[in-house]
């Protein structure tokens, strides 16, 4: 009896199927040499939701989950001042603001959720977000290079010795870099 019981269980372990988690692909961010204090308040958008899926953006206005990426798009787009290097943004639409971010090499977002906000509102910020850094970058793509970048990384994947298209892509990546940050969850 011992010896089918060892079959059996063999039988089972060897014809089992693992489910593997799936998980997001997200590339995080390089890493910032420059000291924490370089980045001025104004270039730091904090989006926090809550366990009902409203957000609260910079501690002072609250947005629902479809408006996010309108208002991504305006602080990373905004322009007003000089980036990294000390180059204005001469490709930025923006208005400007004095309270929006300077450069959007310089513009962080920060994600921060309760313990409670439900997976899918999480999983549909981060995605407008992204979806924010996409449409700027099929923008700025479309100005440079005639067609959407999603078209240029599908070429550059197909031909990754093209030297031709990893500059452009790195041409738009270095002018609208993501640098978005997920902190850890609040206890509310």
């Amino acid at each position: 009896m011992a010896d089918i019981a060892f079959l059996l269980l063999i039988f089972f372990l060897v014809t089992t199927t693992m489910d593997i988690d799936v998980g997001i692909p997200r590339k995080l961010p390089p890493k910032i040499d420059a000291p924490i204090a370089d980045f001025y308040k104004c270039n730091v958008f904090i989006v926090n939701i809550n366990k009902d899926g409203v957000l609260l953006i910079n501690g002072d206005k609250f947005l629902k989950i479809s408006e996010i990426k309108d208002a991504t798009i305006l602080f990373l787009d905004n322009g007003g001042g000089l980036g990294k290097s000390g180059e204005i943004c001469d490709y930025c639409e923006g208005e400007k603001l004095i309270n929006s971010s300077v450069h959007p090499n310089k513009a962080i977002i920060s994600l921060q959720s309760s313990r409670k906000t439900k997976h899918g509102d999480y999983i549909a910020v981060t995605n407008e977000i992204v979806r924010a850094y996409n449409e700027l970058r099929n923008r700025e793509s479309r100005k440079l290079y005639k067609v959407d970048f999603s078209v240029i990384l599908e070429k550059a994947k197909k031909k990754p010795n093209n030297k031709g298209l990893k500059t452009q892509v790195t041409t738009i990546k270095e002018r609208f870099p993501i640098l978005f940050s997920e902190a850890e969850p609040l206890k509310i």
